[in-house]
């Protein structure tokens, strides 16, 4: 009988791509991968060390395991496997604990899955994770995600991830070339590129500090790879989205008119708290000179509410700055204190309840942006690729420029494009439309 492996993923598209080469790594060794859900011989946890809920929720799945199995092995790798070994040990049924560099031989740590007394710990020194493992995951059939580069040299007061995955680092172009070929010919018809901080693309392509390729490099010889319909950045920092690139992705062939660049505050004294490397000014030029190129592109933003100092004035700073600026969506964190981060530290503590309110006022502007963004939208003809999912009866689907749709359910339209034009906004804030007559079905 074959053994049976079962993952779960905290956290984000980056780890969703390495869970998925480690579980490659199982089916070579002569696993069966089955849904987290199902009885398992070994349970893969990958873990996230960005919010406190990603802490917490890892013991609820510890447990979650445990009911299906309690005899199950159950491993615990990344992020907060790194940072924090001993404590995920402790936890009651962990048998292992992979720091950053052991995940992705986590094959060779395991024996006949017998249970351990006291989870086992083999984590590194982050300084040693200066080496790059190249991964992609593919989610829902549409789409993969492709990791083009890894950790991260900049030195965010409020941030875990270079003590997490270590210094910035990227595959080589001719693997990244290779891996989107190879997806390509697997039927996905778009590709998300991901990495700890991506527009550092090429740092670290040799091993060492030389660079040959930039960003821009980067997404010029993805542009020119056959059967790849399209292709998306998943999120970039402002000072390292060029002009050039902007200018490129508003001509291209497959790349989508859809940025989502983090501004974390509105205010420059928190920007400076922070240890970001631009001030709002900046910030600005790029969404100003995204809408020169693309009038209708999609433009997310991700922004931390609570950070230590942020007065009820640096809060409204904040919430005026996004609400003059003609962006489309918010992604909103709590701040939350990570050990070892400099924020820790600081004066100015934010209380809990002000935190939690100030994040729903933006929640509530994120809502607000997304509707006036979508109502922008009504009228166009663009292309919608289908999800695999019968959600109540319909399916969903994103334009290129990441607005979601929905029509009744059939699963001819799986994984297929076709131009359509949004029609309205229905009850639940997704978007109705007719398909046109003309169709690019493939």
């Amino acid at each position: 009988m074959k053994k049976k492996v079962a993952f779960y993923t905290l956290g984000c598209k980056l780890n969703f791509s390495e869970t998925s080469t480690i579980a490659r790594s199982f089916a070579d060794e002569g696993f069966d991968r089955v849904d987290f859900s199902e009885k398992a011989d070994m349970y893969v946890i990958n873990t996230c060390s960005v919010t406190d809920n990603a802490d917490k929720k890892f013991k609820t799945i510890v447990k979650k395991a445990q009911k299906i199995n309690p005899d199950a092995f159950v491993a615990a790798v990344g992020c907060y496997a790194q940072l924090k070994p001993e404590e995920l040990a402790d936890v009651d049924g962990v048998d292992l604990v992979l720091g950053a560099t052991e995940k992705f031989k986590i094959t060779d740590y395991i024996n006949d899955l017998t249970k351990n007394d006291h989870g086992k710990v083999h984590s590194c020194e982050i300084a040693d994770a200066d080496f790059y493992v190249g991964s992609y995951a593919i989610g829902d059939r549409t789409r993969a995600f492709l990791k083009v580069q890894d950790g991260c040299d900049y030195k965010c007061t409020y941030c875990t991830i270079p003590l997490a995955r270590g210094i910035s680092r990227s595959d080589t172009l001719n693997n990244v070339l290779k891996n989107a070929a190879d997806i390509s010919a697997q039927g996905i018809k778009e590709i998300v590129l991901t990495g700890v901080n991506i527009g550092d693309y090429g740092k670290g392509e040799f091993g060492n500090k030389k660079h040959e390729h930039t960003f821009l490099d980067l997404v010029e010889a993805l542009d020119e790879v056959e059967g790849i319909h399209r292709l998306r950045i998943s999120s970039i920092e402002p000072n390292l989205l060029k002009n050039e690139t902007i200018e490129f992705v508003a001509q291209s062939k497959t790349f989508v008119p859809h940025f989502h660049i983090p501004l974390q505050s509105g205010s420059d004294s928190l920007l400076k708290l922070m240890k970001r490397r631009y001030m709002t000014n900046l910030y600005q030029e790029r969404v100003s000179k995204i809408r020169e190129v693309m009038p209708n592109c999609c433009i997310g933003v991700d922004v931390i509410v609570g950070f230590p100092g942020e007065t009820e004035e640096h809060f409204l700073e904040t919430y005026h700055f996004l609400n003059d600026l003609d962006i489309s969506y918010l992604h909103v964190f709590t701040y939350s204190e990570r050990d070892n981060t400099p924020a820790a530290t600081m004066d100015g503590v934010v209380p809990i309840k002000v935190r939690n309110k100030r994040s729903k006022m933006l929640r509530g502007l994120s809502v607000k942006k997304r509707r006036s963004f979508y109502e922008s939208q009504l009228g166009n003809e663009l292309t919608v690729l289908f999800e695999s999912e019968n959600k109540a009866g319909y399916i969903n689907g994103f334009t290129e420029n990441y607005v979601k749709v929905k029509t009744p359910w059939n699963p001819e339209l799986v994984n297929s494009l076709h131009k359509v034009k949004l029609k309205e906004i229905d009850k639940d804030g997704l978007v109705r439309f007719d398909f046109s007559k003309e169709t690019i079905e493939v």
